[in-house]
């Protein structure tokens, strides 16, 4: 994972019920920095410089050419983001912690020389970094950089200006090595700033910056220039520059070469790239065949010797394979024609089938754990979520560990449950605070959702529920009108203020009527009784940024575009995010499991309100389920609790979808029932997450080195517009406090690391004792390169050293 695709912005919010001092929520954590825990290290066949070849061309499969070069736009993609690692200056990397770190090729030294009355950072150039038109690198390219982005012009098209904002002035220092950044506000993460750097001939003027640089980038700084775009073919290289003043890239060139995903196997086959994405199933075709090709698989052809067209029916049972002999030469010519036509298509799919196995024994799968995680989203602007006793009710009822175990243990991935909002485990950042949230627990669930009205006698009272709706049900359509998926008057957001729920402030518009529509709202083609069909897609898992929210959402709620920094930088994510397609039905035995220190508990019991003592027992008429047992359908005044789940409907979808049924399943146990609503992946971020046409869904926000800035977006408290409207950024749980806003503006303005880590944790507390989302796993990297690649392949959150890239030089005999 890329320097650049790491600065995107990531997501929720969750918790539990109970009471819990006010000391505890202030720091949440066990008392010690666990950011030590190590992370799952990067897995690219790391290499000194002397064991790798000088020369060769790498061809590196993306899901297609960038739409632009410029990385601050908002159609920035994950090509965009490789192609500005290769060529342009990063003044600082991250390591595989997800720290930032000096790069050595840009900067002699980076720091704070002033705190008061300003923060004050000085920056020492590397005195031959040039760009590649021989001009020094210097103020000009901050001042216009810092201009572009400030978010004061707007004749210049930005994703977003986070921490540009701050600074007062940009200057020469003492020579023209030296430049001089002054800060209005104090900001902690300026280590962000200035990554990548462009030249002033692309930032210092509207026209250059907003069209020249989408198809173009006339001068560069980095270890590769850009050469050609071949879009006919679909490719794209990078060959090295000559004026590069650091160690010369020892590839000649780098070719990215655009290669849909449902297209990497035929890719891989064809021998046309060298590194890859996968998902999970074809990660586990890939080691599987470098297994038989390295123990020999019985029966198998000689390495080189062609498949033979008519090979034996080694596939069948001896008395199918004779059965089938026999009709193929038997009397009845009619069936003798049509045995030997499926003999001949079975021996020839067989014959592919070995092609394709011996292509494949020339990869190798490396993995780690993304920079990402997958969160299960609680909508809780309106309806029974709009309660955060239910919203608690829900996470109390999931057993986390059983979720990330079925994703990641099949592919030898730790599976542990993601602990923190706002940071990932090995970072310095990272706390477990789900410890505050406790384990599963039936009983506590039913004890809330009864304190909140929801029980067995709610359900029998006036109307019975329609019949039809269980856990896990399937439909098309909203649920239907009268059901209590949003008929129940919301409540506070969260317990730190009133009104901090996002809920839409009296007087403005209701919400339009898709939440609660009749079956018309379906899309085309489908009814709200009918089972959906479980189409394939290569969607599947989804990063926030990938789908931006469109500009006409729908009425009463408007929503900023997705912000990384740049916001379209999490497209980086995306790319990676589909790996895991696959992943539940991956041959575990295909690797090695990895290892994680298990993480670190924060603070036990759960959080509350000061003064609210834990449910004691059920009150009357509430359920009473035994673990596993299914709890019974619960209600309020005849009112059935049904909540919608959302889930995409396409390719590559399948894992998503199975992890889904496995929370509708959970939820069925404490008598909630979930309505499965699957839709077109191209709607299903836009039309539905962003727009807040959903009870629950899963959706994926990629890790952050700089959790004060790229988190506040996320969890901001939704604010009412001038016209009404509810002003949500990125925050599409609608679940907010102006505590954890706070926090966020302290944590972005404090100098001292350790103090600035202790309130992002804080913060970290209160969105899990929000209950907004709910984290569940780190999602899975998989990469197939080939087996002489070396300093390539899994990176994890490790920004690659493109210099370094190249193939294993041979061994000296």
């Amino acid at each position: 994972m890329s320097h650049v695709g790491v600065r995107a912005l990531r997501s929720a919010a969750l918790l539990t019920s109970g009471a819990l001092a006010v000391s505890v929520l202030a720091g949440c954590s066990s008392g010690d920095d666990e950011g030590g825990a190590p992370a799952v290290p990067a897995d690219i066949a790391a290499a000194p410089r002397a064991s790798v070849a000088d020369g060769g061309t790498l061809r590196w499969a993306v899901d297609a050419l960038p739409a632009t070069f410029n990385a601050f736009q908002a159609d920035a993609d994950a090509a965009t983001a490789r192609v500005a690692d290769a060529v342009l200056p990063s003044l600082f990397t991250l390591d595989e912690r997800g720290r930032p770190q000096l790069n050595r090729d840009y900067l002699e030294s980076a720091e704070i020389i002033e705190r008061e009355p300003r923060q004050v950072v000085r920056y020492r150039l590397h005195q031959q970094a040039v760009w590649s038109d021989g001009r020094e690198i210097g103020a000009p390219d901050f001042v216009a950089q810092w201009r572009a982005l400030r978010g004061r012009d707007s004749a210049y098209w930005t994703a977003r200006n986070a921490g540009y904002e701050r600074i007062e002035k940009i200057e020469r220092g003492a020579d023209d090595l030296e430049v001089r950044v002054t800060f209005a506000k104090p900001y902690a993460d300026w280590k962000s700033l200035f990554t990548p750097l462009y030249p002033k001939e692309i930032t210092g003027s509207p026209a250059a910056f907003n069209d020249g640089a989408r198809t173009t980038l006339p001068k560069t700084a980095g270890p590769f220039r850009l050469k050609t775009v071949d879009k006919k073919a679909g490719t794209l290289t990078l060959v090295r520059d000559p004026r590069w003043w650091g160690a010369p890239a020892k590839l000649d060139s780098l070719v990215l070469r655009a290669v849909p995903r449902d297209r990497r196997a035929q890719a891989l086959t064809a021998n046309t790239v060298d590194i890859a994405d996968v998902d999970a199933a074809l990660a586990a075709r890939v080691t599987r065949a470098a297994r038989e090709g390295k123990a020999g698989a019985p029966g198998s052809p000689a390495p080189g010797s062609p498949a033979p067209l008519f090979a034996p029916d080694s596939g069948k049972a001896p008395s199918a394979a004779l059965e089938s002999w026999a009709t193929a030469h038997g009397s009845d010519k009619a069936k003798a024609a049509a045995e030997r036509a499926a003999r001949l298509r079975e021996r020839r799919a067989a014959a592919a089938d070995e092609a394709e196995r011996r292509a494949l024994r020339a990869y190798v799968v490396r993995k780690t754990l993304e920079p990402a995680y997958t969160q299960l989203a609680l909508n809780g602007e309106s309806g029974p979520l709009a309660d955060e006793r239910v919203r608690r009710a829900v996470a109390r009822a999931l057993d986390r560990r059983e979720l990330a175990q079925s994703v990641l243990a099949p592919l030898g991935l730790p599976a542990e449950p993601v602990g923190s909002h706002l940071a990932l485990a090995g970072q310095d950042a990272y706390a477990d605070s789900s410890g505050a949230l406790g384990s599963q627990d039936t009983e506590e669930a039913l004890a809330l959702l009864a304190d909140a009205g929801w029980t067995k006698d709610g359900a029998r009272a006036g109307a019975a529920p329609k019949d039809g709706t269980k856990a896990g049900a399937e439909a098309t359509a909203a649920p239907s009108k009268g059901t209590a998926s949003k008929g129940a008057a919301p409540k506070a957001a969260a317990s730190d203020d009133a009104g901090s729920r996002g809920a839409r402030p009296a007087g403005s518009p209701s919400k339009a009527p898709s939440r609660g529509a009749s079956p018309a709202a379906a899309p085309a083609g489908t009814s709200g009784t009918a089972r959906t069909a479980d189409l394939p897609s290569d969607e599947g898992w989804y990063v926030v940024g990938d789908e931006k929210p469109a500009a006409d959402s729908r009425p009463g709620t408007r929503v900023l575009a997705p912000a990384p920094a740049p916001a379209v930088h999490s497209r980086l994510v995306t790319g990676q995010a589909r790996a895991l397609t696959g992943a539940l039905t991956a041959d575990s035995q295909d690797a090695p499991a990895l290892q994680r220190p298990k993480a670190q508990g924060g603070a036990p019991g759960a959080y509350a309100p000061a003064g609210t003592a834990a449910p004691a027992a059920p009150a009357t008429g509430a359920p009473s389920a035994a673990a596993g047992a299914p709890a019974g359908p619960l209600g309020k005044d005849g009112q059935p609790l049904t909540l919608r789940f959302v889930l995409p409907s396409g390719p590559g979808s399948e894992s998503l979808r199975a992890v889904g049924d496995r929370i509708a399943a959970m939820l069925d146990r404490i008598g909630v029932r979930t309505e499965i609503t699957k839709v077109p992946d191209a709607s299903f971020f836009k039309d539905h997450i962003a727009s807040g046409d959903y009870d629950l869904a899963l959706y994926s926000w990629p890790g952050t080195a700089y959790p004060a800035t790229d988190g506040r977006p996320i969890y901001a408290k939704p604010e009412p517009a001038t016209d009404g409207s509810l002003l949500v950024e990125q925050n599409y749980t609608r679940v907010g406090t102006d505590h954890i806003d706070q926090l966020f503006e302290r944590a972005a303005a404090e100098l001292d690391e350790k103090a600035a880590r202790d309130l992002v944790r804080q913060a970290d507390a209160r969105i899990w004792a929000a209950a907004g989302s709910i984290p569940l796993f780190q999602r899975p990297e998989l990469v197939a390169v080939r087996k002489n690649v070396v300093n390539a392949g899994a990176f994890g959150f490790a920004t690659p050293d493109y210099e370094n890239i190249g193939f294993a030089a041979p061994k000296k005999k």
